[in-house]
């Protein structure tokens, strides 16, 4: 990364208000600043807002999608670290909605929703079907 792109990160509002939380993880800050600048420039998030976690000595995220949605946190970390049932169970604790954000060392962000138990998946949307198949079912069936 160029000092010059790296320095204008450093220098950022969001990311000295990071720093001023007083979280060690400088790796978990720079997570957390690069998913606030995903959520509130490219997905045009609303109220994005960062909060330390004393018990898990992390910077979480909070905001909403859109005008009158949920409150949600959103917990970045980098793609490499480990979580635990307990540390998972803190955030989902706080009340809100929860994300997962893994942060890997490209900048790639993949978000994962957190749910309190098994969620039944919603069903696959799109013009997905398995034509090939069947075809090969109805031809295997005609001889």
């Amino acid at each position: 990364m160029s000092s010059e792109v790296q320095n204008w990160m450093l220098r950022h509002p969001a990311y000295q208000l990071m720093k001023t939380l007083e979280v060690e993880d400088s790796e978990q800050i720079h997570a957390a600043f690069l998913v606030y600048m995903d959520l509130s420039e490219v997905r045009k998030w609303i109220q994005v807002s960062c909060v330390k976690s004393s018990e898990l000595q992390l910077v979480l995220l909070e905001g909403k999608e859109k005008e009158g949605a949920p409150t949600q946190t959103i917990l970045p970390m980098p793609v490499h670290r480990s979580l635990s049932h307990k540390r998972i169970r803190q955030v989902l604790d706080r009340g809100f909605p929860a994300l997962l954000c893994a942060v890997a060392s490209d900048s790639t962000l993949v978000y994962q929703r957190m749910t309190d138990g098994l969620v039944t998946p919603d069903p696959p949307t799109g013009p997905f079907q398995d034509v090939d198949r069947r075809q090969h079912r109805k031809r295997r069936l005609q001889r």
